[in-house]
């Protein structure tokens, strides 16, 4: 889920609400799929209804640092290449009718499972099972070394926008423009101790939830581990009728070994209840000092995002100083490309013209 301090900042219009609009165009592409030019404008993406695709036509795994790392590709191989990265209770097939759609518009698609979900996996049982924010973002980066990817655009929710947001911030020479659901999510760790007025702490139920012994134990149990992440999508997508063989598709995901230790260290973490480890020190007191980014940005608020108080977007405007534009999906819950994915598209292409 989002950052919670966010929660009392976040952003309200209608579907396509924009604070800065800028053109793009057309582009020839390097063989690693970097444009060399652009001219005219973003091309639109067709309409689909969600739910149309249901799988992905071919999943692969790489060796990426400390993880084998399980992804969806998808179009062509030397395409300029878009990265979606999903949040927590989800996976890849958050993606999976926004995948086919930015195919057929000529990007490289690459949706990685994060560490812990689906096929995911790490190649020592030694290391550290560690959820801390800028080790995901690192095996991201560790993904795109080993796929030869310089640049990419970034596209996320929940803990996938946090890991764009990171990466966009330290790394922006790997970043061509990013689409951040709910703006900016990189956590800062002392502030996340100071409480919520009561509404919102309620919000997060699961997060203190996951504080406990009960609910460690809840998340090492296969059927209430399910239940509890069906609910969390009742509760975050309120006008979402999603079928059971929709939820079951993404829960095989859960069923790594990893998976309840990844959860649960993550928003442990995230409180200051469990430590990180000393290699990425020197990146959390960056992340710390909350830096600016920079990359041309588009940011997405749903609508019907209970994590949200507002859906303006102006209480994190001040943290993207570069071309920007602000969307609001109206009628839209947490999953914003699962719900929403031609919109979600539409605004994966319309980042990279953003100049």
């Amino acid at each position: 889920m989002i950052n919670r301090r966010m929660f009392t900042k976040a952003v309200g219009l209608g579907v396509g609400a924009t604070a800065v609009a800028a053109g793009g165009g057309t582009a020839a592409f390097a063989a690693d799929g970097e444009a060399l030019g652009r001219r005219g404008a973003a091309p639109v993406i067709p309409t689909i209804a969600p739910g149309t695709h249901t799988t992905f036509s071919a999943l692969k795994q790489v060796r990426a640092g400390v993880l084998d790392i399980g992804y969806a590709e998808a179009g062509p191989k030397h395409g300029p290449v878009a990265i979606l990265l999903h949040g927590w209770p989800y996976d890849i097939h958050s993606f999976v009718d926004v995948a086919p759609l930015l195919a057929d518009a000529g990007y490289r698609v690459i949706v990685p499972y994060l560490r812990g979900h689906g096929t995911t996996a790490f190649v020592s049982p030694a290391t550290v099972r560690n959820a801390q924010q800028s080790a995901i973002a690192l095996d991201i980066t560790a993904l795109m070394d080993a796929l030869k990817i310089h640049k990419a655009v970034l596209a996320g929710f929940d803990w996938g926008s946090r890991t764009a947001d990171i990466i966009a911030a330290l790394w922006p020479e790997r970043v061509r423009a990013l689409v951040s659901t709910s703006g900016y999510l990189i956590t800062n760790v002392p502030a996340q101790k100071n409480p919520l007025p009561p509404k919102a702490e309620h919000t997060w139920w699961y997060q203190y939830y996951f504080a406990t012994d009960r609910g460690k134990t809840a998340m090492e149990t296969p059927q209430l581990r399910d239940g509890l992440c069906r609910l969390v999508w009742d509760e975050v997508s309120p006008t979402w009728a999603f079928d059971d063989a929709t939820f079951q598709r993404t829960a095989a995901a859960f069923q790594n070994p990893d998976y309840a230790a990844i959860v649960i260290h993550n928003y442990r973490w995230r409180l200051g209840l469990a430590d990180g480890e000393r290699r990425y020190d020197r990146y959390e007191q960056l992340l710390g000092a909350q830096p600016k980014i920079t990359v041309p940005t588009i940011t997405i608020d749903p609508a019907l995002d209970p994590f949200l108080a507002s859906t303006d977007g102006m209480g994190y405007r001040q943290f993207f100083t570069g071309a920007y534009e602000h969307r609001v999906f109206t009628g839209i819950g947490h999953d914003a490309p699962q719900e929403a994915p031609t919109a979600f598209a539409q605004a994966v292409v319309d980042a990279d013209y953003l100049r």
